[in-house]
């Protein structure tokens, strides 16, 4: 059986193991992909057919 240890008395590395233990993870979510998208910053990707079609018809 461990002995208590109040936790300010406890070592850096003791303290540090107890923190890293209590916080949580994101698991399989990645936070930065759920950011939406910025509908202000230009986007290389969008499909360059849907601007061609749309010029031809005016």
């Amino acid at each position: 059986m461990k002995k208590y240890i109040a936790y300010e008395k406890l070592s850096k590395k003791e303290k540090k193991k107890i923190d890293n233990g209590k916080r949580k993870t994101w698991g399989d979510l990645n936070p930065v992909t759920r950011k939406p998208i910025n509908s202000k910053v230009y986007n290389r990707k969008k499909n360059p057919r849907l601007a061609c079609a749309y010029d031809t018809l005016i």
